[in-house]
């Protein structure tokens, strides 16, 4: 058995891109859960569109799965794979963070004022782009 570098590169894409997932959703979803403890102590209705600001960075695993199945069918170069699949993978898990931070602040903020869901969500949306480029281009450059 042989140990192939550029499937190496195609799991860590998927991996590195789904653990940025857990930590930003791990953010965002710790500042959502206490907005709603605020509201709850303060006899307000608890917004469920604060959802939206955990979950945002779940989209980075889909993209490293995407990114996962077209390195799969490359006939790059292993050493190419390997290194297009941690540094993607790492842009797309710095996206989720960032992103994560971004939503616990949205959070925080809408469920004390109960407004600015569109201006949050654009900040979390311009976090996301980071890793649909990163996607996108990688893509590009296996054709």
């Amino acid at each position: 058995m042989t140990f192939n570098l550029g499937m190496l590169g195609i799991a860590l894409a998927m991996g590195i891109a789904a653990t940025g997932s857990a930590i930003g959703i791990g953010i965002a979803g710790q500042a959502a859960i206490g907005a709603w403890k605020r509201c709850y102590m303060n006899n307000k209705a608890a917004p469920f569109i604060l959802t939206v600001f955990a979950g945002a960075p779940l989209t980075q695993t889909i993209y490293g799965f995407l990114l996962m199945q077209t390195m799969m069918g490359s006939s790059a170069d292993p050493m190419f794979l390997l290194g297009l699949g941690i540094a993607s993978g790492f842009a797309m898990a710095m996206s989720a963070v960032v992103q994560g931070k971004a939503g616990a602040a949205g959070a925080d903020a809408l469920g004390d004022t109960g407004k600015g869901f569109s201006q949050y969500i654009m900040v979390v949306g311009l976090c996301e782009t980071v890793a649909l480029f990163a996607l996108v281009f990688s893509m590009v450059a296996l054709a």
